[in-house]
């Protein structure tokens, strides 16, 4: 769902003290005077909304409970976001200047849940839902799960995942925040029929009104803004005595229709409607006749452990992770819920996450325990810790890969999660990593800019790869398969850090995750003074698709990854 196009029909909001005590709470129904949508969902009827208020009437309530406070939700950067929307309706703005993501948190702390939806946590902590999708119920719930999650993330040591709310800062690449069009792409710009909604426009050069609100009354309106051009652009708009940028050279070689700022916003108050996107034909691929021994989870003497790996310099860590993939366990970078045993190497004495672990009791190995592995799968298991308050597991056990390995992404999951985490050291300041990905064609190059995607450009055009997670020390990469264009051979996630090297940042955690439940995990050591790393693949093979796990860093910063991709950089 779009913020810039759907509306809010129900807000709750409760406000805690340092304690996490209630202390005020407010709560309401909006009527959107539109079509409330999914009701079967959320149960809310038009006759239920009538004479319900407009949102307007919750600002001022808004602006008292917010101010100098977190916010905090269940995957903030989406509720945040339709706060926001709200208020420019009316054109106003939200005090908030930070937010916390529960599924971040809970993803943080890996607890032994099968997946970080609201409900599960809830069974998780045995705390009772009663109208699950009502907001009143789940605010109730949601401050339970935090109550409980910020106990545990105390004796873990962990740092909370807050977030500023502002837009980034960074100069570069500074392009529109591309806003996902629910309608078809109509086709080139006709003087003769007009504007019509889902038409590809690109902006170049100077304009009276600055670019993102220029681009932001254009999406109001329908339009699909771009900043890259292509054979695919419907119109372009430049000023008289714009500087002749490769866009007007493009757009003149290709034939595209070429209007001022003044004209565009005209033609905008008069578009034509547009036809609706349909929901995408999910074609079910045959199973493979022959299953993939990469397919299998991991199994061997530590299958069931997570190990935390401290001390030891980046080689001898690295090294040991390796090996400790090799005997089925995976491995963690903080110390968190899910970890059962910790593996101590030399200078991890000093380790303050080494007397946590002693405190929770967790076994702790040294290095001779690797080469002194017994055969039994089932006596090295018993040692591992029980979980009392865990009442949901996954029932497959994830795929653990190490860089390099392949798998195949089962035929009937067409959407997942690639979700990469860092070190969460509270002693740490956060690193400025930033999670990207490219959309790339069989030459290996996106095929325009909009292929790729980052913090400025959250959402591919075709709307199968996007942004999503909200942390400071955790981001990730959404794909939706059946979505993804049919010139697209392969999406490249990777990662740029400002200013350090991954050397800093220290080993990454990826997981591949779907609604459900889990489907692959890699820790992966490669990078040391390389600021830039492709993380995972996801390519077409023999009409299925399939998923590698890399760690392959580059000396590139950021705008050199993204040119090493085929991304122009321009005005």
């Amino acid at each position: 769902m779009s913020s810039r196009h759907h509306r809010v029909l129900s807000l709750a909001v409760a406000v805690l003290d340092g304690n996490g005590r209630v202390e005020a709470e407010y709560s309401s129904l909006f009527n959107p005077g539109c079509d409330p949508g999914p009701v079967h969902i959320h149960r809310l009827t038009p006759e239920r909304l009538r004479g319900a208020p407009t949102f307007d009437i919750a600002l001022p309530h808004l602006h008292e409970l917010l101010a100098d406070r977190t916010l905090v939700a269940h995957n903030a950067v989406f509720d945040h976001g339709f706060l926001v929307e709200e208020a420019r309706r009316e054109s106003a703005s939200l005090p908030t200047t930070h937010r916390l993501c529960t599924v971040a948190l809970a993803r943080r702390l890996q607890l032994d849940v099968p997946n970080v939806k609201l409900a599960t946590l809830a069974q998780h902590w045995r705390i009772p839902q009663y109208a699950a999708h009502d907001a009143v119920d789940d605010v109730r719930t949601l401050t339970e799960v935090f109550r409980r999650s910020l106990d545990l993330a105390a004796t873990l040591d962990l740092q909370l995942p807050v977030v500023a709310c502002g837009t980034s800062t960074r100069a570069y690449p500074d392009k529109v925040t591309r806003v996902p069009c629910p309608w078809t792409d109509p086709g080139r710009y006709d003087p003769n029929t007009g504007l019509v909604q889902g038409t590809k426009v690109v902006i170049t050069g100077p304009t009276a009104v600055p670019r993102p609100e220029l681009a932001r009354r254009l999406a109001d309106a329908g339009l699909d803004v771009m900043n890259a051009l292509s054979g695919k652009t419907g119109l372009l708009v430049a000023n008289g005595g714009a500087p002749n940028s490769r866009k007007l050279q493009g757009a003149r070689e290709k034939g595209i229709p070429t209007v001022d700022e003044a004209t565009v916003l005209y033609l905008a108050e008069r578009v034509r409607p547009g036809r609706p996107k349909s929901v995408p034909v999910v074609e079910v691929l045959p199973a493979p006749t022959k299953a993939r021994e990469s397919n299998q989870a991991s199994v061997g003497p530590w299958t069931g452990r997570r190990v935390l790996v401290l001390g030891g310099d980046h080689a001898e860590a690295a090294a040991v992770r390796s090996r400790i993939v090799q005997l089925g366990a995976s491995c963690a970078i903080n110390l968190t819920a899910g970890v059962t045993h910790v593996l101590l190497l030399e200078g991890g004495q000093p380790d303050a996450r080494l007397r946590k672990a002693q405190d929770r009791e967790l076994p702790i190995l040294e290095n001779h325990h690797l080469d002194n592995v017994s055969g039994s799968h089932g006596a090295v298991a018993a040692d591992r810790p029980s979980d009392e308050d865990s009442v949901t597991q996954q029932a497959v056990a994830p795929k653990i890969l190490s860089p390099g390995a392949v798998m195949d992404i089962p035929t009937d999951i067409t959407e997942f999660t690639v979700n990469v985490a860092w070190s969460a050291d509270k002693d740490v300041n956060p690193r400025d990593v930033d999670v990207v990905a490219f959309e790339l064609g069989a030459d290996t190059k996106v095929p325009t800019d909009e292929e790729f995607v980052f913090y400025n450009q959250p959402t591919s055009p075709d709307g199968a790869v996007r942004l999503s997670i909200d942390g400071d020390r955790e981001q990730g990469i959404a794909i939706d398969l059946t979505a993804v264009d049919s010139e697209i051979e392969r999406i490249t996630v990777g990662a740029a850090i400002v200013g350090e090297t991954f050397g800093d940042v220290g080993a990454l955690s990826v997981t591949v995750d779907t609604a459900d439940i889990t489907l692959a995990t890699a820790v992966l050591d490669a990078a040391t003074t390389e600021r830039s790393m492709i993380i995972v693949e996801v390519y077409r093979r023999n009409g299925a698709w399939r998923l590698r796990a890399l760690g392959q860093g580059y000396d590139d910063g950021l705008a050199e990854f993204a040119v090493r991709h085929g991304v122009e950089i321009d005005d």
